[in-house]
């Protein structure tokens, strides 16, 4: 059947050359929108014909053949309008490219408004261009496109047959770029980080590994931002961030994209306190700008962000949602053993290699599904985060937070370890964990220990998830709804 409208296509596309006619020319003067027309002109009355001339592009969307009159409407980057072409105004050339257009084409229209009888604002035609000539017909269902695979896959049509996928990701710029001025009227400056890196780091993860052929090495694509972050801080720099993307070898589901984008800054001088109550700040902004109401609609929940966000210890949450005392069951034996003694069927023990990888899949398993309005978990244990501070009391713990919403982890900030010492100590053990086969360890990087023995500031870092944020503001389900082209495997 698509065979046959392809042909069918082809033919008129010969017919249109032959006719002298350019089915694909090189620019057109497009000065309105049909947004911008349909609020301009809404008062006129049935009938009445505007003053100014305008002219207007975008896709056929619909057309209805009256013999030499038409009617069609067309889309564009704001939204739609009807258009009105008759043959004896655009005369005889005109109507034929009209005739020879299907649904799909992208087409100019130059002419003025008028209100139809039914009270429809309309752009009456008086020259009609076709701009380009579409060979493959679009899917049939004007009311949406269904099918999640060609959805994600061919982005484009979604585009064109789901109009609210567009609303998405203009959210999505809007997201970021409330971030952006809010750093940038808090002084912060915007910076970039190399993707190709020597060594990762920066986070518990497995990376990309690609090959440089010209120097013969390999490479591998860069898992966070963090530890270049903290070389601009030893060089003088205050008040840092980037926005970037990020490469994790890693599951892939609805929370999880092979590359995602992140922020991150670094704060000289500030501890993770200070980043709780920008979090707020920045979150209520958030908020208030994309969806006007503190409490927002979330796959059937309502999610409240009025602040102050509630906070709980890491301790005190395991404790409450396992009965497991992590500050008693302080190792790896005494852990599993009290994970075994309470029965927790989803903990997954035997994939687990030190202390670390038990509380986090403890955490993971038990815990983070139960937490649905935003919290602020803080104080990890160390053993958590190999690049994180102790806390002043309590060594075995660190100066940290999550923010998690409806069991996702949105933001994850702490103070930055700043003792070289104990932070080549911890890179060590992280070392000897990689090569013992815990493909989410780092290696040591000598030259970010390096940078630490010339000294760093009292630093607090900060990395935010824009994908999972974009989900929350956006009642979308998966993160692939919110990255435009998601990874897909490949059609066969």
């Amino acid at each position: 059947m698509e065979e046959d409208l392809i042909k069918q296509r082809l033919k008129k596309l010969e017919e249109l050359k032959k006719s002298g006619i350019n089915p694909y020319p090189y620019s057109f003067d497009k000065k309105d929108d049909s947004s911008n027309l349909l609020e301009e002109f809404k008062i006129l009355k049935s009938d009445e014909k505007a003053k100014r001339k305008v002219s207007i592009a975008g896709r056929i969307i619909a057309l209805r053949d009256m013999g030499k009159a038409s009617f069609g409407h067309i889309q564009d980057a704001k939204g739609k309008i009807q258009f009105y072409i008759k043959e004896e105004e655009v005369g005889e050339k005109g109507y034929k490219i009209l005739k020879l257009s299907d649904i799909g084409d992208v087409i100019g229209i130059k002419g003025y408004v008028f209100k139809t009888k039914t009270g429809e604002v309309t752009v009456r035609s008086e020259s009609y261009e076709l701009l380009s000539k579409g060979i493959r017909p679009l899917p049939e269902k004007w009311h949406g496109l269904k099918d999640v695979e060609i959805r994600y896959r061919k982005r484009y049509l979604d585009l064109i047959m789901n109009r609210d996928v567009k609303k998405v990701f203009e959210t999505r710029a809007k997201i970021i770029d409330i971030i952006r001025n809010y750093l940038k009227k808090n002084e912060f400056i915007e910076v970039e980080i190399p993707t190709l890196q020597s060594i990762y780091g920066g986070a518990s993860a497995q990376p990309f590994k690609t090959h440089l052929n010209a120097l013969n090495i390999d490479l591998f694509l860069s898992i966070s931002p963090e530890l270049y972050l903290k070389r601009l801080i030893v060089g003088g720099f205050e008040r840092v961030f980037t926005i970037c993307k990020n490469f994790r070898n890693e599951g892939i589901d609805r929370q999880h994209n092979p590359e995602f984008t992140m922020l991150e800054f670094y704060y000289a001088y500030q501890n993770y306190e200070k980043l709780i109550s920008m979090t707020e700040e920045l979150f209520s902004i958030l908020v208030k700008d994309i969806c006007v109401n503190k409490k927002v609609e979330y796959q059937g929940k309502t999610i409240d962000f009025t602040t102050p966000f509630k906070r709980i210890t890491f301790r005190d949450l395991v404790l409450k949602e396992s009965g497991i005392d992590i500050d008693k069951a302080k190792d790896f034996k005494s852990l599993k053993e009290a994970i075994k003694n309470k029965n927790l069927k989803n903990v997954q023990v035997n994939n687990c290699r030190h202390y670390g990888d038990l509380l986090d899949e403890l955490y993971k398993r038990v815990c983070r599904p139960n937490i649905i309005q935003p919290t602020l978990l803080t104080h990890y244990p160390v053993e958590m985060i190999a690049l994180a501070k102790r806390n002043e009391k309590d060594p075995r713990k660190i100066n940290t937070f999550q923010l998690v919403i409806d069991g996702a982890e949105i933001v994850k900030a702490y103070d930055e370890l700043n003792d070289p010492i104990d932070q080549k100590e911890r890179l060590i053990e992280q070392q000897r964990l990689l090569q013992e086969g815990a493909e989410g360890a780092m290696p040591l990087d000598e030259d970010f220990i390096y940078a630490l023995e010339v000294g760093m500031a009292p630093t607090a870092g900060y990395g935010l998830g824009i994908d999972r944020l974009t989900m929350l503001l956006t009642n979308s389900s998966s993160i692939r709804d919110v990255i435009v082209f998601p990874f897909m495997k490949p059609e066969k």
